[in-house]
């Protein structure tokens, strides 16, 4: 039986096992949720019930997930359609898992689809804030008062943030000697804090060695990833002497992957750490 076959025969089985008149995200509470990638996991586990989760992604478990050990236990499922299908979920929870095709599929199959939303900014009341996005994913994970109380708790915190008023200046790094300009979730982590973004130019770049050379920034803000694929490759602007150095300064704020490889809650541990750290 060729592929195309297996799948539509898995297609039919999976349209089978769920009810005919699905309710949308938001006004049932799902059973059989499985998570497609790295980002939904964290909402999934951090959100649902254990009984509410089928399975999470390979990565919800691993160290650099922020919650890896609420996944302790929680089986996993390849995002290939056909692995999803035999599962018979009523709800498939996705930021990218999947390919880009893949919130048409589900719901062509009869599985609602949830999706994770993207925001570039910690919380100035608008649609596209984090807590906007927290409430977001509890409705659809039929958990809307524990939303509720996570927003809560994110803006406690944000509150009692001291933010800096030194005016100082913090380049973002990646392993891979990315960095990342205004319009990003990383520069508005950074305003958060206190602190002014050393590069200027929008979106994602390579650290600017060129300035590095006649200006320096007044902390680096190190984002640490502990697998062996993140770290510097041959011809990664972190090889070169001027970014080595930087690295070897004393203010350097470290800041774990996991807190803001994916927009959520858990950014406000970045924001704390920078908050309170790099000084000389």
């Amino acid at each position: 039986m060729s592929r195309l076959m297996i799948l539509l025969v898995l297609t039919g089985l999976a349209a089978c096992g769920v009810p005919t008149q699905t309710q949308a995200p938001g006004t049932a509470r799902p059973m059989r949720i499985v998570s497609l990638d790295y980002c939904a996991d964290q909402y999934v586990l951090k959100l649902a019930d254990r009984e509410q989760i089928l399975a999470i992604s390979p990565d919800g478990d691993k160290e650099f997930s922020y919650m890896h050990e609420a996944a302790e236990d929680v089986p996993t499922v390849r995002p290939i359609a056909e692995d999803v299908l035999v599962l018979k979920p009523d709800l498939v929870v996705r930021a990218y898992g999947g390919g880009p095709n893949a919130e048409a599929f589900f719901e062509r199959a009869g599985i609602p689809v949830l999706t994770v939303g993207w925001t570039s900014n910690v919380d100035d009341g608008e649609v596209g804030s984090i807590p906007a996005l927290i409430q977001h994913m509890a409705d659809g994970l039929g958990q809307s008062e524990r939303g509720r109380q996570l927003i809560a708790e994110f803006r406690t915190r944000l509150a009692a943030i001291s933010k800096r008023t030194d005016h100082k200046s913090a380049l973002y790094v990646t392993p891979g000697g990315v960095t990342s300009g205004p319009g990003s979730m990383v520069d508005e982590m950074l305003k958060a804090a206190g602190l002014q973004n050393f590069e200027e130019a929008p979106g994602w770049r390579d650290i600017p060695l060129e300035k590095l050379a006649y200006e320096q920034p007044d902390i680096i803000a190190a984002a640490v990833f502990r697998r062996f694929e993140n770290q510097p490759g041959s011809w990664s602007p972190m090889n070169h002497p001027m970014a080595r150095h930087q690295l070897e300064r004393q203010n350097v704020v470290q800041l774990e992957g996991a807190w803001t490889a994916c927009s959520g809650w858990f950014i406000m541990d970045a924001i704390e750490a920078l908050a309170k750290g790099g000084e000389e």
